[in-house]
């Protein structure tokens, strides 16, 4: 499987303090994607369940983990690998969001027990015009889809309470910027950077 982040906490794509987990691969190549860098699978992103479920238990057990957030990259680019992951993180919350540009319907239809296992998704592709700054989605066509009715009252008050924010995570090569982003952000950033003398790569 291709992994290129893992982040915790992770506040601001759903409740609570969460684990993120970024896959490496999308087809949908949306423009505007606040992620293209995680388009293309690379091999230094490839590891293993263990080494995986090794760190994210190695978090839980030393962090309070709300729940869990997938997203990428798109995580059904690596269903098989998906489908391995996610009965390993149901056994510590059954709070499991997942992104993806895929269609809720079409996916229903050919991974009926990988969808079996999540419980919100967010599906839809990502519309540069249409992101107005909806709650926990990039653009206003992607639907958030309560899967596990346990879930309900959690997420509908998450909703009802919340707004979009930016959540930055320093890292070895720079700093990852999380969160759902306005349009434009990026030639923000640039602009920002260069009156500091720096440089986004």
């Amino acid at each position: 499987m291709y992994i290129a982040r893992i982040l915790y906490p992770v506040n601001v794509l759903g409740p609570g303090n969460r684990i993120g987990i970024w896959f490496n691969g999308c087809n949908h190549h949306c423009p505007g994607c606040s992620n293209p860098e995680l388009w293309e699978p690379q091999e230094r992103y490839k590891t293993t369940l263990d080494t995986l479920m090794r760190l994210i238990e190695h978090i839980c057990n030393h962090q309070p983990v709300d729940g869990f957030t997938l997203t990428g990259g798109d995580p059904f680019a690596q269903a098989a690998a998906l489908q391995q992951l996610l009965p390993e993180l149901t056994k510590l919350s059954n709070d499991i969001l997942v992104y993806t540009g895929c269609d809720y319907d079409e996916i229903l239809l050919k991974y009926p027990e990988i969808v079996s296992q999540i419980g919100v998704l967010i599906d839809g592709k990502y519309i540069q015009e249409r992101n107005s700054g909806v709650i926990l989605r990039g653009s206003d066509n992607q639907r958030i889809i309560i899967l596990n009715d346990q879930l309900a009252d959690k997420y509908y008050s998450y909703l009802a309470t919340a707004q979009n924010e930016i959540q930055n995570f320093t890292a070895l090569d720079g700093v990852i910027s999380v969160g759902i982003h306005r349009p434009g952000y990026e030639d923000q950033v640039d602009t920002l950077l260069r009156g500091k003398g720096l440089e986004n790569r």
